[in-house]
């Protein structure tokens, strides 16, 4: 019902419980003056008799006289019969509402005996003073969840179409608080940090409110906090003009604070006034520390050292973060000591410790990008406010650190490069840095080199897990075990748990079995290197089934490893893979990621490798093992693409495959896993290469292609792509190089790199034709006819298109036919057949409709969307651009909503309504865009564009500005577009 308010039906005064329910009357004043019996509409009449209720109403059950009402409705110049008209307004709403609502009173009406909540002003005045109250209590998610209830309540402009003089006073009343509402709302999304969200609205309000200088406050704030300084600036200059040619003042007090802290990057500008309140669905406070062992033991001047450090944090002289690094070999407990003493200083960061293994000593270590999104998120950061460089979401993390206590964790780091983004930046927090490198290139941070354990400690450590009474009788012997574990402490964990896990054994007989790997032992002395006899003694304990199990997982790339996947490697049952692996767990040889996750430490992992390099009765079964977790990928991908794109046929043309994979019943789930498993499978695909997997692998890495177009693995997927390329290229296999260089170009074009992308299809092509490859050869004559019109080749895209669309017919692909006809729709539109572009994006949406709602779809609609704007059709073009936004939305597709955004914007320039153009431009801007930085130029020109005629002249020159940077980076002719655009101010 357009956003009115409800409330519970209830039964008419007196009724019994026997008679029918009678639905309460309810009225709107937050836009056109209505009433509705329940759900029911119920007529007001004319523009008079509806002005005549809205008096009544808004008196809240007080009398208004007759003569009141006169003046109300008509002012000063009544006319002749006004008191027979209020009483005939007044006689038929009466018989409109039910008896004893519009009751007569002294000479004058009023509406009493309504329900609580039946007028939507009432429930938008509880709902504000709710929200102030959340406020004052510093509930700020609260405050602003209810007050974006109560803007919702308004149905345009309050009393739409009520003449006379009392409404007009009244809407501008009631306009006047929506906006400080509104304005109230916007400064609490900025003392949460969602400045980058507020700028798209912020942006429109202003264009709509050019003289409100609070909302221009607020868009200067939000602007700057998003890393958009000059555009901050221009936003004054915008506004010191304005007022100056309409009102001839200047900018008020606040507007010139702010600009002079905008000018010297006051740093108070980035720390909200207010603490937010944490909200209880949302974990604003994390506490991410693993558990710390039970049985610690010594590390006595470490932990004082460590804890004095993380003390002076929030010490009153603090002026700048804590930072140690500690540093030692593999197995030293780097991890155990840094957990354990950030455990013990959690009362000095009551605000929360954030925890990641950066899998430094591996050959896939963590991206800080990556990590930087995990810990926004566990901050309460939305995902759709997470940014997508490292550059923009290390400032919002050091935004959303600052004014808070919080500890930082970083385990197991590769370098300094990738500790920095990860680092709060503000005094009260502190970081735990683990490598087993000395970060010497990490300014101020405070060197540990952590060392093996003393004697005395090492016995201590054995000791605590095996039990006093049975040390206290050999303590020779058990001395002898911590030294032939070299007194490492993984070593000796791992030994003395062993140990305490068989009654039967003494700790005689464990030195003994020690003592048989003199060698083993003796190479724990040699470094990284050393930790191998230390995992030696747990895996010699293995089952055979166990020991194999530990062997072939071990060879699998990948973060982690889920049981699925691990069952394929094995070719076992689910059932009898997850036995084994959860006795894997037992023994600390695994770790459980997560339930149905499994992973390795990085050190365990190569020691399995070399266990199944040792081990295994012949390479052929290392072999087999990566072909069946390739197999399964594989298999698995190809049925996601299936159910994301049904009717494309590409999928008969993949490798075939030996395991099933996996089924799903329904697109969420599919697509779940596809996210889930990216890393794995892009890390299986890197695996293939130089082996004979490779084709497999170069499919796999096609069928993912969401991997890369949706953004969620774009780099990872690239750089893999560049990987199979060059090694399909080595091994002589055009039909293999053709595909993968295919999927390159598709990365490339993601990015926005249209030349290097030009150069790859060309190869791709060129390699399909000769290995006779349709389905490849058809995607690389679709990809040049898309680098075509980005190169503004238009008549040559349209070959490529045409070449294109022959393939998928003879191949019988659907899909992909529909899909080359949005984009052969767009050539046309280019070289100026509009009613043909339109015809052709109708044609290729009829062939996929019958297919089902699929993703490509949307491609469809936003073509057609395209093609009617250029049609002078902005209003229909709308409805495509909202159905394509609703698809792409559905299956994930980030960068595809962007570019969307990206095209209402343009589809409302073209109306003429600069102000949604430019709110759906900021959107595009943050929500990112196919394309990367070249289409980023186009959204910054066209919110230029958009600015300059809302009167925001030095903004929009701002984005004109940034926009020739980007275009000057990428080499594009709409270069020379935006330098005309700057000349005229620039000559002036």
């Amino acid at each position: 019902m357009d956003g009115e308010p409800r409330v519970p039906e209830q039964r008419s005064a007196g009724g019994s419980s026997a008679e029918p329910a009678v639905a309460p009357l309810r009225f709107g004043v937050l836009g056109p003056v209505r009433a509705w019996r329940g759900e029911e509409p119920l007529p007001t009449g004319s523009p008079q008799q509806r002005a005549l209720l809205a008096a009544l109403l808004l008196r809240e059950g007080r009398t208004a006289t007759a003569a009141e009402l006169i003046d109300a409705l008509w002012g000063e110049e009544p006319p002749s019969q006004a008191l027979a008209a209020v009483r005939t307004y007044a006689s038929r709403l009466r018989k409109a509402l039910d008896a004893g609502v519009l009751v007569s009173e002294s000479g004058g009406y009023a509406v009493r005996g309504l329900a609580q909540g039946a007028l939507d002003l009432a429930v938008a005045q509880d709902l504000a003073a709710a929200a102030e109250k959340a406020k004052n209590a510093g509930d700020l998610c609260h405050a602003r969840d209810v007050l974006r209830r109560t803007l919702a309540l308004w149905n345009g402009g309050a009393l739409a179409g009520v003449p006379g003089p009392y409404a007009e006073a009244q809407r501008v009343r009631l306009e006047e608080w929506r906006l400080q509402l509104l304005e109230t709302c916007l400064d609490m999304d900025l003392e949460q940090g969602c400045h980058a969200e507020a700028v798209s609205e912020l942006t429109a309000l202003t264009a709509a409110h050019p003289l409100r200088e609070r909302l221009r406050e607020l868009l200067m704030l939000a602007l700057y906090r998003s890393g958009r300084q000059a555009e901050a600036l221009a936003v004054y200059a915008d506004t010191r003009r304005l007022l100056s040619e309409e009102l001839g003042v200047d900018p008020g007090p606040g507007l010139r604070e702010l600009q002079q802290r905008v000018l010297r990057a006051d740093p108070g500008l980035a720390e909200p006034s207010a603490q937010a309140a944490e909200p209880a669905s949302v974990p604003v406070r994390p506490a991410q520390l693993p558990a710390t062992v039970p049985d610690f033991t010594g590390r006595a001047s470490f932990v004082r050292e460590l804890s004095d450090v993380l003390a002076s944090a929030s010490g009153a002289e603090s002026r700048v973060m804590a930072v140690s690094a500690l540093a030692g070999i593999g197995g030293v407990g780097k991890t155990t000591l840094a957990v354990h003493v950030a455990h013990a200083a959690r009362g000095t960061f009551p605000d929360g410790q954030l925890y990641v293994d950066l899998g430094g000593a591996g050959a896939r270590a963590a991206e800080p990008e990556t990590v930087l999104g995990s810990f926004l998120r566990a901050l309460g950061t939305a995902d759709s406010a997470v940014p997508d460089t490292l550059e923009e979401r290390a400032a919002l993390y050091r935004s959303v650190l600052d004014g808070r206590r919080v500890l930082v964790v970083l385990d197991n780091a590769r370098d300094a490069a990738q500790v920095r983004p990860l680092l709060p930046g503000t005094a009260g927090c502190a970081a735990l840095v683990t490598s087993r490198v000395r970060m010497l290139d990490l300014a101020g941070a405070h060197l540990v080199d952590l060392d093996v354990m003393s004697p005395e400690e090492a016995l201590a450590l054995f000791t605590k897990i095996v039990g006093e009474e049975r040390v206290a009788s050999e303590r020779q012997p058990a001395l002898d075990v911590v030294a032939a574990c070299g007194f490492l402490p993984l070593a000796i964990r791992i030994a003395a748990s062993r140990l305490a896990a068989r009654r039967t054994w003494t700790v005689s007989v464990l030195a003994a079995k020690l003592a048989d790997e003199r060698r083993r032992l003796d190479e724990l002395q040699a470094g990284d290197l050393a930790v191998e006899a230390t995992f030696e003694l747990g895996y010699g304990q293995l089952e055979p089934a166990q020991a194999r199990a530990f062997r072939l997982l071990g060879l699998a790339d990948g973060p982690d490893i889920s049981l699925a996947a691990a069952a394929a490697v094995l070719d076992l049952p689910v059932e009898e893979t997850e036995d084994l692996l959860e006795s894997l767990v037992d023994t600390s040889l695994l770790e459980s990621a997560a339930p149905g996750r499994y992973r390795f430490h990085d050190l365990v992992r190569l020691y399995a490798r070399a266990c199944a390099e040792r081990d295994e009765s012949s390479a052929s079964e290392r072999e087999a093992a990566l072909s069946r977790v390739l197999d399964f990928y594989l298999a698995t991908a190809a049925r996601v693409y299936a159910i994301e794109r049904p009717g494309d046929r590409l999928v008969e043309h993949l490798e075939p495959t030996e395991h099933e994979g996996m089924r799903f019943s329904e697109g969420t789930a599919a697509l779940d896993w596809l996210y889930t498993e990216g890393e794995c499978l892009l890390a299986s695909v890197r695996q293939s290469v130089g082996t004979e997997r490779l084709r497999r692998g170069v499919d796999l890495l096609w069928a993912a292609k969401d991997l890369a177009e949706s953004g969620a693995n774009a780099r990872q997927y690239e750089s893999t792509a560049v990987a199979v390329s060059e090694a399909a290229q080595t091994v002589g296999d055009l039909r293999t190089e053709g595909r993968a260089r295919t999927t390159l170009t598709n990365a490339l074009l993601v990015s926005g790199r249209i030349q290097q992308a030009g150069d790859e299809a060309r190869l791709a092509m060129d390699r399909a034709a000769v290995a006779q490859d349709v389905a490849a050869g058809s995607w690389a004559a679709n990809d040049r006819g898309l680098i075509s019109l980005h190169q503004h080749q238009y008549a040559d895209g349209k070959v490529f298109f045409d070449q294109a669309i022959r393939g998928f017919s003879t191949a019988g692909n659907r899909a992909g036919e529909a899909t080359t006809l949005f984009n052969l729709s767009r050539a046309h539109l280019a070289m100026g057949n509009i009613a043909k572009a339109v015809d052709i994006a109708q044609h290729g949406i009829g062939l996929l409709a019958e297919l089902g709602r699929t993703m490509r779809l949307a491609n469809g609609h936003y073509a057609l969307g395209m093609a009617l704007t250029k049609a002078d059709r902005p209003a229909e073009a709308l409805v495509q651009f909202d159905e394509a936004l609703t698809i792409f939305a559905d299956h994930r597709q980030r960068l595809w909503e962007g570019t969307t955004h990206f095209r209402i914007a343009e589809a409302h320039a073209a109306a003429h309504r600069p102000a949604q153009a430019a709110q759906h431009a900021e959107q595009a801007l943050a929500t990112g865009c196919i394309g990367g930085d070249r289409m980023r130029g186009n959204v910054l020109t066209l919110l230029g564009r958009a600015l300059s005629e809302l009167g925001q002249v030095d903004r929009a020159r701002a984005c004109w500005r940034e926009a020739l940077k980007l275009y000057e980076e990428t080499s594009v002719a709409e270069a020379d577009d935006v330098r005309a655009l700057l000349a005229p101010a620039d000559a002036a």
